[in-house]
């Protein structure tokens, strides 16, 4: 591994738990996931990090951007929307684009919808989760 992917896992590591501090302060989020390539340890340089955000009011979020302090200073790259789910991109200072999620908190309702159920099926890590919604899932982490 290189130098520099060490150090983009550390700047990811950072980001995370600033994540985990940040939803500890808003009652709306009920967890935040790792998925993707670093949530499986498959990450390279052009990787992006994929950050689902289970909240009771994605709209709120995706409004109000709170979670902007998380990305210090992040570009706004674009936002998109995949069913339920709102996809806001970013690209922090370093160059590292971050992609949140934003899912409705049915997002992890069992039986869990097929889509949902790929996605962590593929990998992902918990980052924040303090009523043990991931566990009712289920899926084990990997």
């Amino acid at each position: 591994m290189t130098a520099r992917l060490k150090g983009r896992r550390r700047e990811v590591a950072r980001l995370l738990g600033r994540f985990a501090d940040w939803a500890a302060t808003d009652t709306a989020v009920e967890a935040v996931i790792l998925v993707g390539s670093y949530a499986r340890g498959a990450e390279r340089m052009a990787s992006d990090v994929d950050v689902v955000i289970v909240t009771s009011d994605p709209d709120r979020l995706a409004r109000s951007d709170s979670f902007a302090p998380v990305l210090r200073g992040a570009a706004h790259l674009r936002d998109a929307r995949w069913g339920p789910v709102r996809e806001r991109r970013y690209r922090l200072p370093s160059g590292l684009q971050v992609e949140i999620d934003l899912a409705p908190r049915e997002w992890l309702a069992v039986p869990l919808d097929a889509g949902t159920e790929r996605v962590l099926r593929d990998g992902y890590r918990v980052v924040y989760d303090p009523n043990g919604r991931m566990d009712a899932t289920g899926v084990g982490a990997r």
